[in-house]
């Protein structure tokens, strides 16, 4: 939709599944652009981002805001669809009903809007790859949002932006990157999903105590200095710019403030590689090896997830 001045509106609804709203306050919190800018504010040259729906931050509540859901849903085209939390479907209704009178749930409301958006923006570890509430045993039979997708066999794209929560500025860039250049190619995404310019690297390959763990310095206890991978930091498993990015506008990170990477961007957290402060398996870290064709060294990164298989 155009605007009298000649500005695109972009439409987005942000849905809510099983989750704890961290990504929402977190996205509360971006510095550069803040995120009154983002609303109120071009995000690009002649596009404005028009939240039409967030169940948490939204004056409107009860009928009046499903209302607005729906009108989106039924006149809108080419709108983006955020979902935060993953898809309980052993809980499906959430009180409320349709506009046809049906009783109000989760799972058809996010296939319904996904079957006419655009593409679905999966915000947050839970709606990436199922997260904490999908965590076993999983009693609420919770689901990431490509699953779903996949299972109800609705083509839209989907792009996976993980984290527990998500950074901002992994959340805005995405939404940036879809205005300036479309929707991202296979080119832009890794194998799960996610903006190679966000989780391109791994943490071990930018971290400031890189140098300890070649040194074979290790901290025994929290606290101390020295390289945390004793202390179960999946920092050499873990693809993400947290260290050159930082949180809290650039302030620190979880290794900046003495605690192990937990890996919350990968596929399977928290189960797969939990515990959490136990140690991973020397195979799963990145070495160097020889080409035996060639017989030149290469680096070798490792799978992106901490263990092939949870912990007991």
């Amino acid at each position: 939709m155009m605007t009298e001045q000649g500005t695109q509106e972009i439409p987005v609804v942000w849905l809510q599944g099983t989750g704890c709203s961290g990504c929402s306050v977190s996205l509360l919190n971006a510095a550069a652009p803040r995120i009154a800018n983002v609303l109120l504010e071009e995000l690009v040259p002649g596009k404005h981002v028009q939240l039409r729906f967030h169940p948490t931050i939204m004056a409107a509540s009860g009928e009046l805001a499903l209302e607005i859901l729906y009108d989106t849903q039924q006149t809108e085209e080419g709108y983006v669809l955020i979902l935060e939390g993953a898809i309980p479907e052993k809980l499906p209704y959430i009180g409320g009903t349709t506009g046809e009178g049906e009783e109000l749930s989760i799972v058809n409301t996010f296939t319904q809007l996904a079957e006419k958006a655009l593409c679905v923006v999966a915000v947050g570890a839970c709606a990436t790859f199922g997260g904490i509430p999908a965590a076993a045993p999983n009693p609420s039979g919770s689901k990431p949002a490509s699953q779903v997708l996949a299972e109800h066999g609705i083509a839209t794209p989907c792009v996976n932006v993980p984290g527990c929560p998500a950074h901002p500025d992994w959340i805005i860039g995405t939404i940036v990157h879809v205005l300036l250049h479309g929707l991202p190619t296979a080119d832009d995404l890794d194998e799960h999903g996610r903006p190679r310019a966000f989780f391109g690297q791994l943490i071990h390959e930018n971290c400031p105590r890189r140098a300890d763990f070649d040194a074979g310095k290790f901290a025994s206890h929290h606290g101390e200095p020295g390289c945390l991978y004793e202390l179960g930091c999946k920092g050499p498993v873990t693809y993400s710019d947290c260290p050159l990015r930082q949180w809290n506008s650039g302030i620190s990170w979880p290794i900046g403030a003495g605690s192990p990477c937990l890996g919350c961007v990968e596929p399977g957290f928290p189960d797969v590689g939990s515990a959490l402060y136990k140690k991973i398996s020397a195979d799963e870290l990145p070495r160097i090896e020889r080409d035996e064709t060639t017989g030149e060294l290469k680096y070798v990164a490792p799978a992106s997830a901490p263990c092939s298989e949870p912990s007991e």
